[in-house]
């Protein structure tokens, strides 16, 4: 039977937040799977130049993707839980601003190309910036798919959107890369996706709020766009501090050398999925406890998110500060080796991204203005200090002083939060099981350390040999490196974790809850084996 999708009718069931956070994880990380060949491909198909412009292009459409709603579409968090009667009035408002939007960006863009090729003394971007402009604009339209249905606390179907946008992206960037290997080609892969994605927006808008361009609302929209401009603000005061430097090492590098810095500054995609399902899962449900006054409730939901951050983020920062090496010249080739020493100091920073304060900021609007002020504080130290250096830095003091600034930032946006919250020096104990995950993994990569200097070479040269074995067989002379990497990373990662798991269970860091759901899910996984077995004997 099809789901009938009825104006104003919120889900019957409210999942919990976990059950919630769970399905948007679960899309992620598939999403992570179907998309994990992509950036491989690309570094071993394109020239270094090419993918250094490949880089600039999308650093540029995503960025642009950020800023340019201004927070509008996350207004809907906020309204969609509160005022029920607003519900299409909601959606259209955002629809016309995100549409009106990047329209204006496209035709900047178009009119203006120089504007890129300017910025990054590239004439390729000169050429691309009217493509680049399509795509901002089909980009920051269609993305509100995502936004609305978790809103809407629909989190499955979010999961469902999440995976059938990345299964099609995975296609289709996969077959550019592999028929055409041009940029162009990625670009015009990209306007498709994007077009698809915006028709089923407007289909899912249409049957979750029938006819729904019929309520415009001009006051509605100013009273959005008051809850919304700080917020933007802010994102794009983050977006400065945490991008601007790309922008100028483009400028002052060329585009293979920017290549190098880009991979550097490689961001595991898990650690943004666990930090975003979790925290956009978050927003509204802080949005009701400080509409309820329940800040006791909000501060204990915040130290449990971020306990099970930690509980990923610690033992991941251990570890690939060790192996960052072989981490780098698997995933990229040993073309990009030079990555590496850029890649361990911006790992610095992600310790810290384990805290989820952006919830909060977001009930709070006092504390909102707040992060405001700051970032304007931070960027305008930032581009202060990178104009200064353009020319004389190298690229290590440039990826340094953005880590400076992020972590200056978390820790501030921390204490901001701590202060809405009434946060107590009692309250410090909440924070002992996150000590303990601390310890468990810094003793666990203590460990892997001794192992890892005593045999990497040895081990490293058995998986390349076994590799090179396992793709004769299929006469294939690529990807004895990925392939023996990986397993070389594999076997040190199964390792650490059995050692970290041992040390977290002896500290009494995982709670037995989290033990049962774990063994109910081994049980029930077990069972499904089993029956699957009983079944094909029969």
């Amino acid at each position: 039977m099809v789901r009938d999708l009825r104006m104003n009718e919120m889900p019957r069931r409210k999942s919990s937040l976990t059950s919630q956070s769970a399905w948007i994880l679960f899309a992620k990380v598939t999403g992570f799977g179907l998309n994990t060949l992509f950036p491989l491909l690309i570094v071993r198909y394109l020239t270094q130049e090419n993918v250094g412009v490949y880089r600039q292009a999308f650093l540029v459409a995503s960025n642009a993707v950020l800023v340019l709603p201004l927070g509008f579409s996350m207004s809907a968090y906020y309204f969609l839980n509160r005022e029920p009667e607003k519900h299409s009035a909601t959606v259209f408002n955002i629809l016309i601003f995100n549409f009106v939007m990047g329209g204006l960006a496209f035709l900047t863009l178009f009119f203006f190309p120089q504007i890129l090729g300017s910025a990054f003394q590239n004439q390729e971007m000169t050429r691309l910036a009217p493509l680049i402009g399509i795509v901002i604009w089909l980009w920051i339209f269609s993305s509100f798919l995502e936004t609305v249905a978790l809103a809407m606390q629909e989190a499955r179907l979010t999961a469902f959107f999440i995976v059938s946008a990345q299964l099609l992206k995975t296609a289709m960037m996969t077959g550019a890369v592999l028929f055409y290997a041009t940029v162009d080609s990625l670009i015009h892969a990209t306007i498709v996706l994007f077009v698809i994605q915006a028709f089923i927006l407007l289909v899912y808008l249409h049957r979750r709020f029938p006819y729904f361009w019929k309520n415009f609302d001009l006051s509605f929209f100013r009273r959005q766009m008051a809850y919304a401009l700080p917020f933007g603000l802010s994102v794009l005061l983050y977006v400065g501090q945490t991008d601007i430097h790309n922008y100028f090492v483009s400028h002052g590098f060329s585009a293979a050398e920017f290549a190098i810095y880009s991979q550097g500054c490689f961001q595991l995609p898990l650690i943004a999925m666990l930090y975003e399902s979790v925290g956009s899962v978050m927003i509204p449900r802080m949005s009701q406890l400080q509409h309820e006054n329940k800040k006791r409730e909000m501060l204990v939901m915040t130290v449990g998110a971020t306990q099970k951050l930690t509980f990923f983020y610690f033992p991941l920062f251990c570890f690939l500060m060790i192996v960052a090496f072989d981490f780098i010249t698997t995933l990229f080739t040993k073309e990009y080796a030079a990555s590496v020493p850029i890649f361990r100091v911006n790992l610095l920073a992600l310790p810290l991204f384990s805290l989820v304060v952006d919830p909060i900021t977001r009930a709070f609007p006092e504390a909102g203005r707040w992060l405001l002020k700051l970032r304007i504080g931070i960027c305008v130290v930032l581009l202060s200090v990178f104009w200064i250096g353009i020319g004389r830095f190298d690229m290590i003091t440039m990826i340094s002083i953005v880590v400076g600034a992020i972590l200056f930032e978390k820790i501030a946006a921390a204490w901001i939060s701590g202060r809405m919250l009434e946060v107590q020096r009692a309250d410090i104990g909440l924070l002992k099981t996150i000590g303990k995950i601390a310890i468990a993994a810094t003793a666990s990569g203590v460990i892997l350390l001794g192992l890892y200097l005593m045999g990497r070479d040895v081990l490293l040269q058995a998986c390349l040999d076994a590799s090179q074995k396992l793709l004769s067989l299929f006469d294939l002379k690529k990807g004895v490196d990925l392939f023996g990497g990986a397993m070389f990373l594999g076997i040190c990662s199964a390792i650490y974790a059995a050692i970290y798991l041992l040390f977290a269970n002896w500290l009494g860091a995982i709670e037995q809850a989290d033990k049962d759901k774990a063994v109910g899910a081994w049980r029930r996984l077990t069972r499904r084996r089993a029956a699957v077995g009983v079944g094909g004997d029969l």
